[in-house]
C-alpha cells in the first residue's frame, strides 16, 4: 500500500484485530511461519473436483464459528502488506465497539474430526493459537488467532511459539475456543488442486495452499446463505479466490528467479521475492499490482486507468508500462470505514502516480520487471541493467 489512505486502512484494521487482521505478519495457513507437520503433502492421487453440493448430507452442517456475532467476513484473496500473493484464508471480524468493550465469539468444529495440531503464535504477547482439524474425506479446517481454547483443547496448549501434534476427537458443532477480534479460517480439500497455480511445486513450503477452495461451497445451503449474507464480496466465488495464474499471461503470482518460490531465501522475510498481478478480493474488477520489494517495502497499488488487464498481457504484447497509483474502497460514494458491514463496495484509483513498473513476458513462464520510483510512463522508455527476472 503506497499512500496515506491505504496505510491508514491497514492501521485501522490492525488496531481492530490487534495486528491480527489483514496480516502484516507471516503465519501458518497463509504466511510463512506456520508449522506444516500436520498437513498432507501427497498430491499424487488428487484430482480437480468440487464438493457434492447436490448431496447436502455430504456438506458441513455447522458454521466454523458463531455467525450471529460476526460483523462481516473478508474473503480469500486479499493482497496486503507482506501478504504479497493472495491470502489463503478468510477473516471473520468481530464488531468494533471501541477500546473499552469487546465480544467473545465461539469457534466451532464444522464437522466431526480430530484436532491434529495446536500452535502457539509466538509473535504475540497474549495467548493466540492456530489449530488444525482433520475431517473425513481428506478435508481440513485451519483456524488462526483463536484467543482461548476450550477445556478439551487447553490441556494440550503449547507456549512460546511452540507446536504440538495432537489426536483430540471433536464433534460437529463442538465449541473449540473463542476470540474477540478476528479469526482466520480456511478449508483445505486434498481431493482437488486449484487450476490457477501453474507451478504447484513453488508452494511446497505451504502444501495446503494449492488445495484451498472457496470454503462456502462446503457448507449446507442454510449455512452457506448465512455466510454469503456476511461477506463483503458479492461476486462468485463469494468466499474468495487465490489462484489467478494463466499460462502465457501476466496475471497471477511470480517469484524472483533463484529465490526458492513461495518459501523465499529467508523465513523472516520470505515475501521479498514475491510479485503478483491479480484482482482485488472484494471488488474483483479492480487490478492490483502487489510487490514484495518496493524500495525495500511490501506494497500494493492500483494501476492508472485499471488497464491493461494482466490476463490479456502475453509475450506478443511486448513491453507494458503500468503507472502505479493508490486506491480506496467506497460505500455509496463515501470512503468505507473498514469496520462496519456493507455490500456493494466500489474501488476508485487516485490519479497521483507513485511509480511506473515495466513488465515484459519473455516467454510463458519468464517475466522481466523493473520499477521506476517517482517516475511515470512518459518518463521511461525501456529497462535498465537493474531489471529483475521472475518465474512461476
Amino acid at each position: 500500500m503506497s499512500t496515506a489512505s491505504i496505510q491508514a486502512a491497514v492501521s485501522k484494521v490492525a488496531w481492530l484485530l490487534g495486528v491480527l487482521l489483514l496480516l502484516m505478519i507471516g503465519c501458518g495457513g497463509g504466511g510463512g511461519s506456520g508449522d506444516n507437520s500436520d498437513t498432507q503433502t501427497d498430491t499424487d492421487t488428487v484430482d480437480d473436483t468440487t464438493p457434492d453440493t447436490d448431496n447436502q448430507s455430504a456438506l458441513f452442517n455447522f458454521p466454523p464459528l458463531d455467525l450471529s456475532k460476526v460483523e462481516f467476513i473478508l474473503p480469500l484473496g486479499g493482497m496486503i502488506g507482506n501478504h504479497v500473493t493472495p491470502i489463503d484464508h478468510q477473516y471473520y471480524v468481530a464488531p468494533d465497539f471501541g477500546e473499552n468493550e469487546s465480544i467473545e465469539i465461539d469457534v466451532y468444529a464444522p464437522a466431526d474430526g480430530t484436532v491434529s495440531s495446536i500452535q502457539h503464535m509466538g509473535n504475540f504477547n497474549n495467548d493466540d493459537y492456530r489449530f488444525v482439524v482433520d475431517h473425513a474425506n481428506n478435508l481440513q479446517s485451519i483456524y488462526i488467532h483463536v484467543d482461548n481454547l476450550s477445556d478439551k483443547l487447553n490441556p494440550y496448549a503449547p507456549t512460546d511459539g511452540q507446536t504440538v501434534n495432537t489426536n483430540i476427537s471433536v464433534s460437529a458443532g463442538e465449541v473449540l475456543g473463542n476470540y474477540s477480534g478476528s479469526v482466520d479460517y480456511n478449508l483445505v480439500d486434498y481431493n482437488m488442486t486449484l487450476p490457477g497455480f501453474i507451478n504447484p511445486s513453488s508452494y511446497n513450503v505451504e502444501p495446503w495452499k494449492i488445495h484451498t477452495p472457496d470454503p462456502f461451497d462446503y457448507f449446507n445451503d442454510t449455512i452457506r446463505a448465512a455466510l454469503i449474507a456476511k461477506s463483503l464480496r458479492t461476486v462468485e466465488p463469494i468466499g474468495g479466490k487465490i489462484d489467478h495464474d494463466v499460462s502465457g499471461r501476466l496475471v497471477g503470482n511470480w517469484f524472483e528467479e533463484n529465490t526458492n518460490g513461495y518459501a523465499g531465501l529467508d523465513q523472516s522475510n520470505y515475501w521479498l521475492g514475491h510479485l503478483s498481478f491479480a484482482y482485488d478480493y472484494i471488488v474483483p474488477s479492480h487490478i492490483i499490482a502487489s510487490f514484495g520489494d518496493y524500495a525495500g517495502e511490501q506494497k500494493q497499488f492500483g494501476v492508472l486507468g485499471n488497464t491493461p488487464d494482466p490476463a490479456e498481457v502475453s509475450v506478443a504484447t511486448g513491453l507494458v508500462k503500468y503507472d502505479l497509483v493508490s486506491y480506496d474502497y467506497y460505500d455509496n460514494g463515501i470512503p468505507w470505514d473498514r469496520s462496519s458491514f456493507t455490500q456493494g463496495l466500489e474501488m476508485n484509483n487516485y490519479t497521483f502516480i507513485d511509480a511506473v513498473v515495466l513488465v515484459q513476458l519473455l516467454e510463458a513462464g519468464r517475466l522481466k520487471v523493473e520499477i521506476f520510483h517517482g517516475q511515470t510512463s512518459t518518463d521511461v522508455s525501456d529497462f535498465t541493467e537493474d531489471a529483475k527476472i521472475y518465474v512461476r
